[in-house]
């Protein structure tokens, strides 16, 4: 039995689509590595290169970050225009909203609930000494990981696959997109906007809020 019914659930994308920002890019900046590491980005959510391979390799420019930078790093994040508003609207409508992300926890898990997220997944960092290691403990949230988790999601809170919409941006987010009820391009690259079901022009997540169930 589901835990929590819910009419139904809305899943986003975290890094420029929930939040203006690339996480990854704004650690990077703190290693003195920012350009490089925001290229290969680009290049990841264009789908020109392997998610999971990609994010590795980006990820060891981290090393060496000592730990206490990431309050420094949330200072600089920017929650998308009407990020809260349609948070809000879809809980006002009996739903559910969750957030995957191929960034990280540390950041997530304090932004994720100051702006209403019900429920969250992303990569984790590892630490040793206060610092960054460079590399990402367990299984990469990539392309398979954030689909797996909208249908996840949507069974433990008793949510039919036709009331389900995932938002994204990137080349990481069609799978999910394709397993969604409606599946919507937001802020995208030209390859997600090719696929999605429905395109969002407007950098104002508040352009959802018809769209829902």
């Amino acid at each position: 039995m589901p835990s929590t019914p819910a009419r139904f659930l809305v899943v986003l994308d975290a890094d420029s689509t929930l939040i203006r920002n690339e996480v990854i890019e704004l650690i990077a900046d703190e290693a003195g590595r920012g350009a490089e590491v925001a290229a290969a980005t680009e290049a990841a959510m264009r789908g020109e290169v392997d998610f999971a391979t990609s994010l590795r390799s980006r990820v060891q420019a981290l090393a060496g970050v000592p730990v206490e930078r990431f309050s420094r790093i949330l200072e600089r994040i920017e929650p998308t225009p009407g990020v809260v508003d349609l948070i809000s609207g879809v809980h006002e409508r009996g739903g559910l909203v969750g957030v995957v992300s191929g960034g990280f926890h540390e950041i997530l898990d304090v932004v994720a609930p100051s702006l209403g997220v019900d429920m969250w997944r992303a990569n984790r960092l590892t630490v040793e000494g206060g610092v960054l290691a460079g590399t990402v403990e367990g299984t990469i949230v990539d392309a398979a990981v954030k689909a797996a988790s909208l249908r996840e999601w949507a069974a433990e809170h008793g949510v039919p696959s036709s009331r389900t919409v995932a938002i994204g941006d990137g080349a990481n987010d069609l799978q999910m997109m394709s397993a969604a009820g409606l599946g919507v391009a937001f802020n995208a690259k030209p390859t997600v906007r090719a696929q999605a079901d429905l395109v969002i022009g407007p950098v104002d997540l508040r352009e959802v809020l018809p769209l829902l169930p």
